[in-house]
């Protein structure tokens, strides 16, 4: 860091102008990639690639309406996805107001006002409470300075401020008044290298993308693999090239799901939609599911778990002690005391407020705190104890002994009065009264402590001061006033909140820049604390990865004192023990770790810019319980994506069988499905019914036990898909197909005149659509038979499935669209047996759905198995894991 000594009238203009770089005060920000990009993005990632190959098949294959079909179906999908993270992506820049806008500097011999982008190494600023720094500084003369470092250190504390101390970019004045010089600013502040290093740390990928790309490349490989077989069996039935080709890529698109990206795109908009009823913004789609697979919070404390709203709530004198009950910051409150505290308390609050600069201001008829809370804390004190509004502050001609970590107490001198003000273990030994009361006082400040309150000495004397007197002359023969407890309310569904991650196995850690002691007491009183909990500081953490996740994977963990290197280490341990990790952070020092962690979260409300950026979900009301909310609608959207997958699977396998028939028949058995037809399907007349499923609402029970640790597509979806569903679907509609066929004289190897076997396949295409209606409504519920599914419950998918109904009589009724997929209203007979799919599926889901309930009760009583190497696991990975 350069550094020059300021001239006393500050740079001149010209010599300003000269310094100045290109591109000015600026923080070098992660430029966003260009709306072309974002784009196109959305339109070749890997499954929209596999669409564009099935696209470029059937246009070699001489099908260009099903080439048009399909790429309309990508392009669609992408320009939605584009828009919902083009949305997410404008919100956040929204939010952005990260460096003031106008700075006080002197230059040229005088005082004036420059944008913040103008400001030059060795300009000379001027700063008083309030301001948030605007570039990296030198103080030359300071008066009671003191900054709130928070976005850069996490301390929640203000730090006292000397001459020659260097205070930095993005922090605010909370107190006093200086003059600094100017020694970084841009890309060479500390603010700048912390989020350079966000920028280079790499975003984990989610684990919805992970699963997606697993299931496109198992749905590839069969494709491709079922459509080289299909097309050698075409050639070995005598079958000419161009017809097998086209009967290959039939396979081929009937196995690719083509309706699968935009349920799962549209599924995960309406979650982001209705998480941003919550106040939480979601800035990339896919982090709505990983919500759901988080097994470990690592949260802030201020203004996550509490209110960041301080608050007297108990004091001691030695004439007695009064209990506070007041609401925020309001003037009035219950006092509860023996006779005469209250007026000992009372001259206690004037005495504090004296050596304080924070107070409290009505503002619209709500009360709200200018300056350091706690000393606003004690400002309301002296108003609800009827002292009025005291006075803050040091007036002329007084004198200030700021707060020293070493003395840990403060002072002001006015008007021939010293009052102090500070920790009870330093204040305490210079009173000249606390012989007497020594002992109640020790016993008052630590029954405070217990309580998890901060406490503050009060004390004063009456002296007239030399001008040469330094603090340890000053603040000796004190007469002690009393002590007072603060606290920093949680915030009221915090604990409930803690008790749901506790009930949904997730385990909570609290990252704070806070000292041990005051952490650990607030993680008592919101019930984080757990037996066997650990407080640990930052310094104190083991350098080894593993180590150190083992160290901190349990619930309940207190980490304090921490840096922004720890937080990243913290999530990364967590990450390679096998956590779904979801970090909460404000700062700027908390972005690589946002950026890192399996879901980052950021205060919308309090945070900075380069920790909303590097964040995957926004609380745009920096609730803790927001966090649990999104994570119910996470594992809500699992669910629903499993259910979709289901439905989508089995119409899979009820598209590919009359391929699979054609070819083992040796084409004695006609096709019953086209290709077209099979499109109509994946994208016309299942989509609705699909997206209503994604719609489903979250079960009450959606957070008991722990996070699925089921893959998107397991033996359980595939088993009830292609085992049950599926084939039950495919079965009814060949035999629909071939009812029609054989009443129309039909046999076996005979050509089929053109009408007849357009009816035939309206007829195996109608029980395909009335399969999928009650596959739909069965695929509400893993568990729960059909007749146990309340339609109130999911109003949309009751419409969406007349919908489908009536899709189905268009294309099957309306001459030109039956047409041109190849098909025509069917027989009365075909009507009856398609009609058949919808009992026929609903009782084999039943019956299926029984059989697993019978053995997973007979498993439950079995004995367990005697524990082995396997179970030698720390408790929280064996319940992630008990899935």
């Amino acid at each position: 860091m350069t550094t020059t000594t300021p001239a006393p009238g500050g740079l001149s203009g010209a010599e300003a102008a000269r310094r100045r770089p290109e591109g000015g005060n600026r923080l070098p920000v992660e430029r966003p990639p260009s709306p072309v990009r974002l784009l196109v993005g959305q339109l070749v990632h890997f499954f929209a690639l596999l669409l564009w190959g099935a696209a470029g098949l059937a246009l070699v294959g001489g099908m260009p309406q099903l080439a048009v079909a399909i790429v309309v179906v990508v392009v669609l999908n992408g320009v939605f996805a584009f828009v919902q993270e083009y949305r997410a992506d404008k919100a956040a820049e929204a939010l952005r107001d990260l460096v003031p806008h106008r700075v006080t500097v002197v230059r040229d011999g005088r005082r004036q006002e420059v944008d913040a982008v103008d400001l030059v190494v060795g300009d000379l600023v001027l700063q008083e409470a309030g301001d948030r720094i605007a570039a990296d500084l030198r103080l030359v003369d300071v008066h009671g300075l003191r900054v709130d470092e928070a976005t850069l250190t996490g301390e929640s504390v203000p730090v006292d401020k000397d001459a020659g101390d260097p205070t930095y970019a993005g922090c605010f004045i909370v107190e006093g008044e200086a003059s600094a010089e100017v020694v970084a600013i841009a890309g060479d502040t500390r603010l700048a290298s912390i989020a350079t290093m966000t920028r280079t740390v790499e975003r984990a990928k989610t684990s919805l993308t992970k699963e997606l790309n697993r299931v496109v490349r198992l749905v590839t490989v069969a494709a491709l693999g079922l459509g080289a077989v299909c097309f050698g069996a075409g050639f070995l039935i005598g079958l000419p090239l161009g017809e097998g080709f086209l009967f290959a890529v039939g396979v081929t698109v009937a196995l690719v799901p083509e309706g699968l990206l935009p349920t799962v795109t549209l599924s995960l908009a309406r979650s982001a939609r209705m998480l941003a009823r919550r106040r939480a913004l979601v800035r990339r789609l896919e982090s709505v599911e990983t919500l759901g697979s988080t097994t470990f919070i690592c949260t802030d404390k201020t203004g996550t778990l509490t209110q960041n709203r301080m608050s007297v709530v108990a004091v001691w004198t030695p004439q007695g002690s009064v209990t506070v009950r007041g609401t925020g910051y309001e003037p009035t409150a219950d006092l509860d005391g023996a006779p005469g505290a209250a007026d000992a308390a009372r001259v206690l609050a004037t005495t504090a407020v004296r050596c304080s600069s924070g107070h409290v201001r009505e503002d619209g008829g709500s009360w709200t705190a200018v300056g350091d809370p706690m000393e606003a804390a004690l400002d309301v004190l002296a108003r609800r104890l009827g002292g009025g509004a005291a006075t803050t502050g040091v007036p002329g001609g007084g004198r200030r002994f700021s707060f020293d970590p070493r003395r840990r107490r403060m002072s002001v001198w006015t008007a021939g009065e010293l009052s102090v003000k500070g920790a009870p273990d330093s204040v305490l030994p210079r009173c000249r009264n606390a012989g007497d009361a020594a002992a109640d006082a020790t016993a008052a400040a630590h029954a405070f402590a217990v309580r998890g309150l901060r406490v503050l000495a009060v004390a004063r004397r009456t002296v007239d001061l030399p001008v040469d007197a330094d603090a340890d002359t000053a603040e000796r023969d004190l007469e002690l006033l009393g002590l007072v407890g603060i606290e920093d309310p949680p915030r009221p569904d915090v604990a409930e909140a803690l008790a749901e991650c506790r009930r949904a196995g997730i385990a909570v850690a609290m990252i704070t820049g806070d000292s041990g002691p005051t952490a650990a007491a607030i993680a008592r009183e919101i019930g984080l604390w757990q037996p066997g909990s650990l407080v640990v500081e930052g310094k104190d953490l083991p350098a080894d990865p593993s180590e150190l996740g083992e160290q901190l994977d349990r619930d309940g963990t207190v980490v304090c004192r921490v840096a922004p290197e720890d937080k990243l280490r913290i999530a990364q341990a967590l990450q390679a023990r096998g956590h779904v990790v979801a970090m909460t952070g404000d700062g700027v020092n908390d972005g690589p770790a946002l950026r890192a962690a399996d879901i980052g979260v950021a205060m919308g409300a309090s945070g900075t810019d380069v920790a909303r950026q590097a964040a995957d979900l926004v609380l745009l009301d920096d609730h803790f319980a927001t966090i649990v909310a999104a994570v119910r609608q996470g594992r809500a959207t699992f669910a629903n994506i499993r259910r979709f997958l289901t439905y989508h699977l089995s119409d899979n396998v009820a598209e590919l069988t009359p391929f699979v028939v054609f070819s083992v028949t040796g084409g004695g058995i006609p096709l019953a499905l086209g290709v077209l037809q099979i499109l109509c399907l994946d994208i016309v007349t299942d989509q609705g019914p699909a997206l209503a499923l994604g719609a489903e609402p979250a079960s009450a029970r959606v957070l008991d036990g722990p996070p699925p640790r089921r893959r998107l597509v397991d033996g359980a979806v595939l088993r009830r898909a292609l085992g049950v569903l599926g084939p039950v679907e495919a079965a009814v509609s060949m035999l629909a197909f071939l009812a029609v066929l054989t009443s129309a004289g039909w046999s076996f190897g005979a050509d089929v005149p053109g009408g007849v076997l357009a009816s035939a396949s309206g007829a195996a295409f109608a029980a395909v659509v009335l399969g999928q209606a009650a596959n739909a409504w069965a695929c509400r519920s893993s568990t729960r038979p059909f007749w146990r599914l309340d339609p109130r419950s999911n109003a949309l998918l009751v419409w969406a499935v007349g919908v489908e109904l009536v899709l189905l009589a268009v294309v099957l009724a309306v001459p030109p669209v039956a047409g041109l997929l190849g098909q025509a209203l069917p027989p009365v007979l075909g009507l009856g047996v398609a009609l058949l799919a919808v009992p026929a599926v609903l009782l084999a889901d039943a019956a299926h759905k029984g059989l697993r309930t019978v053995g997973r009760r007979r498993g439950a009583g079995a004995e367990p198995p005697a524990p082995g190497p396997a179970d030698q696991r720390t408790p929280s990975q064996r319940a992630h894991s008990a899935a």
